[in-house]
């Protein structure tokens, strides 16, 4: 069973709040991900337009942002027009992300839930048009909690939803723990380096660094969505090719460039082998 103390206590001394906004990598994977959410969330239909606050006001779309720490997504798209609830385990992360929600009178972002991803009982069934599930599935090291998760988020959509959920797929986990086993010891020794690859688990042996991890090959997160009656849209790799090479990407300075590189990760993110190998992938699915 996942231990979600270990998961609280690290998000207590990690920053996650700045995680995307740290160094190019970060910021490559949230360039990428607001557009492939730009392109894929249903469009909001705007009433009216607050005033100072730059909050737009909707009828509209329901976002739940499971796992979604200190709000990283949440503000931007609650800003957009979009109904948003915040769910995170760590209640160090959901008070960053209350205080700024006071700060910046964001009304959009309507609540803050201390939630665990395998019981979403607060909310009401078919409640919510969207789900992203930006976080969770790096956690969740046992089977029936990864089921438990995705059914629940299937019970809590309407039917036509749709789910974003990330992952860290299988080789690009498994591998990067071969650094960490030479840099970290006391975090990673061999015998947890092959449970690695042979499982997709990874159980930190010290209480320092990533904890509870979990690396699926992206077959099964396809077959897990699948099972609980949801069709993919998109299958594919986050930062793509683009992957441990941001730092030479974000020296474009010309805009025409810059962006016609983003339009060609785009268009190989989809290749299996760049979804295993380039870090965190994205799945999108709607629910039948």
């Amino acid at each position: 069973m996942t231990d979600f103390e270990k998961v609280k206590n690290y998000y207590r001394h990690f920053d996650e709040k700045n995680r995307l906004r740290n160094d190019n990598s970060g910021k490559l994977e949230f360039l990428m991900t607001m557009r492939i959410l730009e392109k894929e969330l249903p469009p909001v239909q705007v009433t009216e337009t607050a005033g100072a606050d730059g909050n737009e006001s909707s009828d509209g779309v329901s976002i739940l942002d499971l796992g979604g720490g200190a709000g990283v997504y949440s503000f931007p798209l609650a800003k957009k027009g979009y109904k948003v609830s915040l769910a995170d385990l760590s209640e160090t992360l959901l008070v960053q992300a209350n205080k700024q929600k006071e700060e910046e009178a964001v009304q959009n972002l309507i609540s803050c839930d201390q939630v665990n991803a395998t019981d979403l009982s607060c909310y009401k069934d078919q409640s919510f048009d969207v789900v992203l599930l930006f976080g969770p599935l790096y956690h969740l090291t046992e089977k029936a909690e990864r089921e438990k998760c995705i059914s629940e988020v299937s019970r809590i959509l309407k039917k036509g939803g749709k789910v974003f959920t990330s992952f860290i797929p299988h080789l690009s986990g498994s591998i990067a723990l071969v650094q960490r086993f030479c840099w970290s010891p006391d975090q990673v020794d061999i015998n947890t380096l092959e449970e690695c690859f042979e499982s997709g688990k990874f159980n930190n042996l010290s209480d320092k660094g990533f904890q509870e991890g979990y690396y699926p090959a992206s077959e099964e997160i396809e077959n897990l969505f699948s099972a609980n009656g949801f069709e993919k849209i998109i299958l594919r790799s986050i930062r793509g090719f683009g992957y441990e090479k941001e730092d030479v990407i974000f020296k474009f300075k010309n805009k025409n460039v810059f962006s016609k590189i983003l339009d060609l990760i785009d268009s190989t993110a989809e290749d299996k082998s760049i979804i295993e190998m380039c870090g965190h992938a994205i799945y999108v699915g709607v629910k039948k």
